[in-house]
């Protein structure tokens, strides 16, 4: 429940006397070592500390640093309605899975949304702004053959919702937490790819640490171990 989640802990952070705003971001500027954000409303923000944790828009943020560094990708996700009464296919009786010969992962029936199925490997390159959200009718059909060969009980389950989401991975699908080359307080967190709301507590830690200088590096995470070609070794 992401989105769910990030609501939640906005409101934490203001509870606690955050400021939480909604606003667009455009990329950072300065001349010195020390960067300003300005905001979509005119708003120039000053700050020790920046944190771009902003997913596939990582790559259109700092074009000249990591456009070829972040590989957003089209990622189609279907969910299937199991028959009235059916409870075999949620939880607790199922588990979230995942198929690594055919790059197929799914979550059970979760609050009665259906049971999700969704391909695990990369899509096209995708644009988070303007990128179309409607699901294909050849991967519709591609997950329905996958069910009725792993999942036959499903095999007739109707479709009743479906998304277009983004991965946004770095060439070797590990996290990117780093500071930026030319402003000493500017950050980049990403390379999430799907899973990176699920690694959110502890890469959240990590990323507290390293921007707060209380944690060491971990090498593997570091800018100059994303290069612009992938080769996935990270799943």
């Amino acid at each position: 429940m992401a989105r769910r989640s990030v609501q939640a802990l906005a409101g934490e952070v203001a509870r606690r006397g955050g400021d939480v705003r909604t606003a667009a971001v455009r990329p950072p500027t300065g001349p010195g070592r020390l960067a300003d954000v300005v905001l979509s409303d005119g708003t120039v923000v000053r700050a020790r500390s920046f944190v771009f944790a902003v997913g596939p828009w990582l790559g259109k943020l700092f074009p000249d640093l990591l456009a070829d560094r972040i590989f957003p990708t089209r990622q189609e996700v279907f969910y299937f309605g199991p028959a009235a009464g059916d409870t075999r296919f949620a939880p607790p009786a199922f588990p979230t899975w995942i198929d690594f010969v055919d790059e197929v992962y799914g979550i059970p029936d979760v609050e009665a949304k259906g049971f999700k199925l969704a391909p695990d490997a990369h899509g096209p390159r995708f644009d988070p702004d303007t990128g179309e959200r409607r699901v294909s009718p050849e991967g519709v059909a591609a997950a329905r053959a996958f069910l009725a060969r792993r999942f036959p009980a499903l095999k007739d389950a109707p479709l009743v919702a479906s998304e277009v989401c983004q991965y946004e991975n770095t060439s070797n699908g590990d996290f990117l937490v780093d500071r930026h080359p030319s402003w000493e307080n500017v950050w980049l967190v990403g390379g999430g790819s799907g899973h990176g709301f699920k690694h959110g507590p502890a890469l959240g830690e990590y990323a507290a640490a390293r921007v707060l200088g209380t944690g060491a590096e971990e090498p593997r995470l570091g800018l100059a171990t994303k290069a612009s070609a992938q080769a996935r070794v990270v799943h």
